[in-house]
Protein backbone atom coordinates (compact mmCIF):
# COMPACT_ATOMS: atom_id res chain seq x y z
CA UNK A 1 0.00 0.00 0.00
CA UNK A 2 2.91 2.19 0.94
CA UNK A 3 4.79 1.64 -2.42
CA UNK A 4 1.48 2.21 -4.24
CA UNK A 5 0.76 5.51 -2.93
CA UNK A 6 4.69 6.80 -3.32
CA UNK A 7 3.99 5.66 -6.66
CA UNK A 8 0.97 7.74 -7.41
CA UNK A 9 2.33 10.68 -5.50
CA UNK A 10 5.60 10.25 -7.46
CA UNK A 11 3.29 10.09 -10.78
CA UNK A 12 1.80 13.46 -9.61
CA UNK A 13 4.61 15.07 -8.74
CA UNK A 14 5.79 14.62 -12.38
CA UNK A 15 2.94 15.75 -13.90
CA UNK A 16 2.91 18.85 -11.77
CA UNK A 17 6.25 19.55 -13.45
CA UNK A 18 5.35 18.70 -16.70
CA UNK A 19 2.38 20.83 -16.58
CA UNK A 20 4.49 23.72 -15.14
CA UNK A 21 7.23 23.60 -17.87
CA UNK A 22 3.82 23.99 -20.39
CA UNK A 23 2.87 27.31 -18.84
CA UNK A 24 6.33 28.49 -18.96
CA UNK A 25 6.53 27.63 -22.63
CA UNK A 26 3.22 29.71 -23.31
CA UNK A 27 3.83 32.21 -20.70
CA UNK A 28 7.22 32.63 -21.23
CA UNK A 29 8.07 30.88 -24.43
CA UNK A 30 11.12 29.03 -21.93
CA UNK A 31 13.78 27.38 -24.07
CA UNK A 32 14.96 25.23 -20.95
CA UNK A 33 10.94 24.45 -20.29
CA UNK A 34 10.66 23.21 -23.98
CA UNK A 35 14.08 20.64 -23.82
CA UNK A 36 12.53 19.35 -20.57
CA UNK A 37 9.54 18.52 -22.44
CA UNK A 38 11.67 17.26 -25.68
CA UNK A 39 13.91 15.19 -23.57
CA UNK A 40 10.83 13.28 -21.69
CA UNK A 41 8.24 13.09 -24.73
CA UNK A 42 10.10 12.71 -27.94
CA UNK A 43 10.94 9.51 -27.82
CA UNK A 44 7.94 8.56 -25.97
CA UNK A 45 6.34 10.22 -28.79
CA UNK A 46 7.93 8.12 -31.61
CA UNK A 47 7.26 4.77 -29.78
CA UNK A 48 3.58 5.57 -29.60
CA UNK A 49 3.67 6.57 -33.06
CA UNK A 50 4.90 3.48 -34.12
CA UNK A 51 2.82 1.41 -32.57
CA UNK A 52 -0.07 2.92 -34.35
CA UNK A 53 1.47 1.65 -37.74
CA UNK A 54 4.27 4.29 -38.84
CA UNK A 55 7.54 3.03 -39.41
CA UNK A 56 10.94 4.23 -37.59
CA UNK A 57 11.18 7.36 -40.46
CA UNK A 58 7.68 8.64 -40.22
CA UNK A 59 7.59 8.38 -36.38
CA UNK A 60 10.60 10.68 -36.16
CA UNK A 61 8.67 12.72 -38.89
CA UNK A 62 5.23 13.17 -37.00
CA UNK A 63 7.63 13.60 -32.82
CA UNK A 64 9.12 16.49 -34.72
CA UNK A 65 5.80 17.91 -35.70
CA UNK A 66 4.12 17.10 -32.82
CA UNK A 67 6.77 18.97 -30.90
CA UNK A 68 6.96 22.13 -33.11
CA UNK A 69 3.31 22.24 -32.68
CA UNK A 70 3.85 21.90 -28.62
CA UNK A 71 5.78 25.02 -28.93
CA UNK A 72 3.41 26.97 -30.79
CA UNK A 73 0.13 26.02 -29.59
CA UNK A 74 1.36 25.75 -25.62
CA UNK A 75 -1.15 28.63 -24.64
CA UNK A 76 -3.78 26.48 -26.04
CA UNK A 77 -3.40 23.56 -23.09
CA UNK A 78 -5.68 23.62 -20.60
CA UNK A 79 -4.44 21.73 -17.64
CA UNK A 80 -8.27 21.52 -16.22
CA UNK A 81 -9.29 19.31 -19.62
CA UNK A 82 -6.43 17.10 -19.88
CA UNK A 83 -2.99 16.44 -18.53
CA UNK A 84 0.02 16.97 -20.47
CA UNK A 85 0.66 13.56 -21.55
CA UNK A 86 -2.87 13.06 -22.90
CA UNK A 87 -2.58 16.72 -24.57
CA UNK A 88 0.57 15.48 -26.21
CA UNK A 89 -0.12 12.27 -27.12
CA UNK A 90 -3.80 13.39 -28.78
CA UNK A 91 -1.62 15.76 -31.04
CA UNK A 92 0.99 13.10 -31.78
CA UNK A 93 -2.33 10.54 -33.07
CA UNK A 94 -4.15 13.43 -34.85
CA UNK A 95 -1.10 14.19 -36.93
CA UNK A 96 -0.49 10.19 -37.22
CA UNK A 97 -4.06 10.31 -38.04
CA UNK A 98 -3.56 13.06 -41.32
CA UNK A 99 -1.04 10.98 -42.03
CA UNK A 100 -2.83 8.16 -43.17
CA UNK A 101 -5.61 10.01 -44.42
CA UNK A 102 -2.84 11.58 -47.08
CA UNK A 103 -1.60 8.20 -47.67
CA UNK A 104 -4.86 6.94 -48.83
CA UNK A 105 -6.19 9.97 -50.46
CA UNK A 106 -4.17 10.52 -53.68
CA UNK A 107 -5.23 14.55 -53.96
CA UNK A 108 -6.71 17.22 -51.35
CA UNK A 109 -10.08 16.90 -50.77
CA UNK A 110 -11.60 20.43 -49.34
CA UNK A 111 -14.73 18.52 -48.10
CA UNK A 112 -12.60 16.48 -45.80
CA UNK A 113 -13.81 17.31 -42.33
CA UNK A 114 -10.45 17.89 -40.92
CA UNK A 115 -9.86 21.11 -42.81
CA UNK A 116 -13.19 22.47 -41.62
CA UNK A 117 -12.57 25.31 -39.24
CA UNK A 118 -14.03 25.09 -35.91
CA UNK A 119 -16.72 27.62 -35.66
CA UNK A 120 -16.63 27.84 -31.78
CA UNK A 121 -12.92 28.70 -31.38
CA UNK A 122 -12.33 31.48 -29.48
CA UNK A 123 -10.66 35.18 -31.53
CA UNK A 124 -8.17 35.26 -28.59
CA UNK A 125 -7.22 31.80 -29.55
CA UNK A 126 -6.97 32.15 -33.14
CA UNK A 127 -4.81 35.47 -32.35
CA UNK A 128 -2.37 33.47 -30.37
CA UNK A 129 -2.26 30.69 -33.05
CA UNK A 130 -1.49 33.72 -35.85
CA UNK A 131 1.23 35.02 -33.77
CA UNK A 132 2.77 31.31 -32.90
CA UNK A 133 2.94 30.86 -36.71
CA UNK A 134 4.21 34.20 -37.91
CA UNK A 135 6.91 33.00 -34.77
CA UNK A 136 7.71 30.24 -36.76
CA UNK A 137 7.95 31.81 -40.25
CA UNK A 138 10.25 34.33 -38.91
CA UNK A 139 12.64 31.45 -37.80
CA UNK A 140 12.16 29.12 -40.83
CA UNK A 141 13.18 32.21 -42.64
CA UNK A 142 16.68 31.67 -41.02
CA UNK A 143 17.37 28.57 -42.55
CA UNK A 144 19.21 27.90 -45.48
CA UNK A 145 16.73 27.43 -48.42
CA UNK A 146 17.73 23.60 -49.10
CA UNK A 147 16.95 23.65 -44.88
CA UNK A 148 13.95 25.29 -45.27
CA UNK A 149 12.57 23.63 -48.59
CA UNK A 150 12.71 19.92 -46.57
CA UNK A 151 10.74 21.06 -43.71
CA UNK A 152 8.02 23.09 -45.36
CA UNK A 153 7.56 19.70 -47.43
CA UNK A 154 7.43 17.65 -44.01
CA UNK A 155 5.49 20.04 -41.51
CA UNK A 156 2.80 21.86 -44.64
CA UNK A 157 2.49 19.42 -46.66
CA UNK A 158 3.18 15.95 -44.75
CA UNK A 159 5.60 14.64 -47.49
CA UNK A 160 7.40 11.45 -45.88
CA UNK A 161 10.91 11.57 -45.85
CA UNK A 162 11.14 9.52 -49.36
CA UNK A 163 8.72 11.28 -50.96
CA UNK A 164 10.71 14.63 -50.27
CA UNK A 165 13.68 12.75 -51.47
CA UNK A 166 12.21 12.04 -54.51
CA UNK A 167 10.62 15.76 -54.77
CA UNK A 168 14.07 17.31 -54.47
CA UNK A 169 16.20 14.75 -56.40
CA UNK A 170 18.53 13.93 -53.17
CA UNK A 171 19.47 11.13 -51.53
CA UNK A 172 17.21 9.87 -48.46
CA UNK A 173 20.04 10.43 -46.19
CA UNK A 174 20.34 13.78 -47.48
CA UNK A 175 16.69 14.58 -46.18
CA UNK A 176 17.07 13.15 -42.75
CA UNK A 177 20.39 15.06 -42.30
CA UNK A 178 19.02 18.60 -43.17
CA UNK A 179 16.15 17.82 -40.93
CA UNK A 180 17.86 16.81 -38.10
CA UNK A 181 19.59 20.22 -38.55
CA UNK A 182 17.01 22.17 -39.38
CA UNK A 183 15.35 20.99 -36.28
CA UNK A 184 18.01 21.40 -34.20
CA UNK A 185 18.51 25.24 -35.91
CA UNK A 186 14.72 25.73 -34.55
CA UNK A 187 15.19 24.90 -31.21
CA UNK A 188 18.48 27.19 -30.94
CA UNK A 189 16.99 30.15 -32.57
CA UNK A 190 13.79 29.63 -30.26
CA UNK A 191 16.45 29.73 -27.48
CA UNK A 192 18.34 32.88 -28.58
CA UNK A 193 15.10 35.07 -28.99
CA UNK A 194 13.53 33.82 -25.65
CA UNK A 195 16.69 35.13 -24.35
CA UNK A 196 16.41 38.09 -26.05
CA UNK A 197 12.73 38.77 -25.19
CA UNK A 198 13.44 38.44 -21.54
CA UNK A 199 16.78 41.24 -21.14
Amino acid sequence: MIAKSASASDAKTQQDLLAQSISRVALHRDRAAFELLFRHFAPRVKTYCMRLGADASIAEEITQETMVSVWSNATQFDRRKANVSTWIFTIARNLSIDRFRKSRRPQFDPCDPAFVPDDAERPDAILEQGENEERLRDILQTLSTAERDVLMLSFYRHFSHGEIAKQLDVPLGTVKSRTRLAFAKIRSAIGTRDQANSK
